[in-house]
C-alpha cells in the first residue's frame, strides 16, 4: 500500500490511499469466507458456492464495499502515522478508482490540528474580584439547607397549589382518539416544574383529591413527535394524592439537627466561613478563566467546521451518557424537550468552539514553553484518582485504557499550562 498527502485550505488534508491488487484480493477472499455460509446459488449447497461463481452471478463488485471496510482502516491509520498527522475529525471517504486486478484508489479528506499564531500570553493582568459574604447570603443559605431538609407530608385539607407534588392518572386524546405516550397511572408531577406541555400543570391547581377533570392543551408546532405537533389535546385527569414540603423552622434545634453545632449563631458563623471559601475559590477560578480568555483572544487560528462538528458530537455523546446515568435515553430527552439532533448541535456549537479555541491555544503555549507531562505527573494523578475511588493505584491503572490515559495526559497538560499563565500573570 502507498499513499500521498495534499494540504488543503482551512487545516484540511487530502490523503490518497492506493491499495495494491493483491491486498484488495486478499480482503475480498476474507469477506467471502466470512459471508459464504449465508450465500445460496443454484447447483451448490448453501455455503459451498465458489467465489468466482458468486462474482459471475452477482457481479465482480459484490464484495467491494465490505472488502474496502476490511482493508481501509489499517491503510488509513498507517498513512496517518507515517505522515505524523494530528487528525481532529472523522475522514470523508471517497472511492476514486476501484476495479478488480488494479490498484484501488481512495481519497480521505480530514481535518488536522490548526496552526495557532500566539499573541501575548505572559504578563497578562490577573483580576480577582473581592470576596464579600453578606448577612443576606448567610440567611439565603440557611433557607436552602432548610428546604433540603424539608419533610414530605400528605395534604388532605386543601386543593393543589404550585410547588405541590401531585399523583395523577391521565389519558390523552386528540379528536377523541387516544395517542401513544399519552396515558399513565400514578404519575408524580411537581407543579411548577414545567415538565408537561403548555398549561397542563396550571390547570391542576385548585383541584382536590378525588377530582376528575379535563385538561386542555395544545402541542407546540415544533414538537418532537410530528404526529402531535400543533394538535389540540384533551387529557382526562384524576387527582389521587397531594404532597407538600414541610420546611423546618430555623432555630437552635434546626442547627443541632443539620450540623455539629449547638446554636444557630455558631452554625451561621460556620456557614459564613464555608461561603467565603466557596466564593474565594470561584473568584480564583474566574480569574483563571479570564487569563485563558485573554490568551485566546490574542491568538489567531482557523478552525474548520469539520472539527467543530466533531467536538459538538463528542459533547452530545457526553450529555447522552450523563442522561443514561439518570435512567433516560437521549431520544426520550429530545422528544420531551421538543428538539432534534441538529438543533442540539446548534445549541452546543458556541461552547464547542470555545473549548476548541481554549485547548488549541493552551496546547500552542505548552509547545512554545516546552511544558510537558511527565510519567511522574501521570502516576500522581492515578494515585489521586485511586484514593477518590478507594482503589489501589495499580488496580486502577489496569482498568484504564490507552485512550483514557491520553485524555488524562491532555488534561494534565492543560492544567500545567494554565498554572504557567497564572505564575506569569501580574496583579
Amino acid at each position: 500500500m502507498s499513499h500521498s498527502v495534499k494540504k488543503l485550505e482551512h487545516s484540511m488534508v487530502e490523503l490518497t490511499l492506493e491499495i495494491s491488487p493483491e491486498k484488495f484480493s486478499e480482503a475480498i477472499k476474507t469477506v467471502y469466507n466470512k459471508q459464504k455460509k449465508s450465500i445460496s446459488l443454484p447447483g451448490f449447497r448453501k455455503g459451498k458456492a465458489p467465489l468466482a461463481m458468486i462474482e459471475r452471478v452477482y457481479g465482480a463488485e459484490v464484495f467491494y464495499e465490505d472488502a474496502l471496510n476490511e482493508v481501509l482502516p489499517d491503510a488509513y491509520e498507517e498513512a496517518v502515522k507515517e505522515e505524523n498527522l494530528e487528525v481532529m475529525s472523522r475522514p470523508d471517504v471517497n472511492v476514486d478508482f476501484i476495479e478488480k486486478g488494479k490498484p484501488v484508489k481512495v481519497v480521505c479528506t480530514v481535518a488536522v490540528k490548526p496552526e495557532v499564531k500566539l499573541g501575548e500570553y505572559k504578563g497578562l493582568k490577573k483580576e480577582v474580584e473581592a470576596v464579600v459574604v453578606t448577612d443576606e447570603d448567610v440567611e439565603e443559605e440557611l433557607k436552602k439547607v432548610a428546604n433540603r431538609n424539608a419533610r414530605k407530608i400528605d395534604v388532605t385539607d386543601r386543593a393543589a397549589q404550585m410547588d405541590d407534588t401531585v399523583t395523577i392518572d391521565y389519558v390523552g386524546t386528540i379528536d377523541g382518539v387516544e395517542f401513544d405516550g399519552g396515558k399513565s397511572e400514578d404519575y408524580d408531577l411537581k407543579l411548577g416544574s414545567h415538565s408537561f406541555i403548555d398549561t397542563f400543570e396550571d390547570q391542576i391547581v385548585g383541584h382536590n383529591i378525588g377530582d376528575a377533570f379535563d385538561v386542555n392543551v395544545t402541542f407546540p408546532e415544533q414538537y418532537g413527535a410530528a404526529e402531535l405537533a400543533g394538535k389540540a389535546a384533551v387529557f382526562a385527569v384524576t387527582l389521587k394524592k397531594i404532597t407538600a414540603n414541610e420546611v423546618p423552622e430555623i432555630n437552635d434545634d434546626f442547627a443541632q439537627e443539620v450540623s455539629e453545632f449547638d446554636t444557630l449563631d455558631e452554625y451561621r458563623q460556620d456557614l459564613r466561613k464555608v461561603l467565603t471559601d466557596h466564593k474565594t475559590k470561584n473568584a480564583e477560578e474566574d480569574a483563571k478563566n479570564k487569563l485563558i480568555d485573554a490568551a485566546v483572544a490574542a491568538s489567531e487560528m482557523d478552525i474548520p467546521d469539520a472539527i467543530v462538528q466533531e467536538q459538538c458530537d463528542q459533547m452530545i455523546q457526553q450529555f447522552a451518557q450523563t442522561l443514561s446515568y439518570q435512567g433516560m435515553d437521549i431520544n426520550q430527552y429530545m422528544k420531551m424537550s421538543n428538539t432534534n439532533l441538529n438543533q442540539l448541535r446548534e445549541e452546543v456549537k458556541p461552547e464547542a468552539l470555545k473549548r476548541l479555541k481554549e485547548n488549541l491555544t493552551l496546547d500552542a503555549i505548552a509547545k512554545a514553553e516546552k511544558i510537558e507531562v511527565t510519567d511522574e505527573d501521570v502516576e500522581n494523578e492515578i494515585a489521586d484518582m485511586a484514593k477518590m475511588y478507594s482503589m489501589e493505584a495499580d488496580k486502577l491503572k489496569e482498568v484504564l485504557n490507552p485512550a483514557e490515559i491520553d485524555n488524562m495526559k491532555a488534561e494534565l497538560l492543560n492544567k500545567k499550562t494554565v498554572s504557567f499563565l497564572l505564575e506569569n500573570a501580574v496583579d
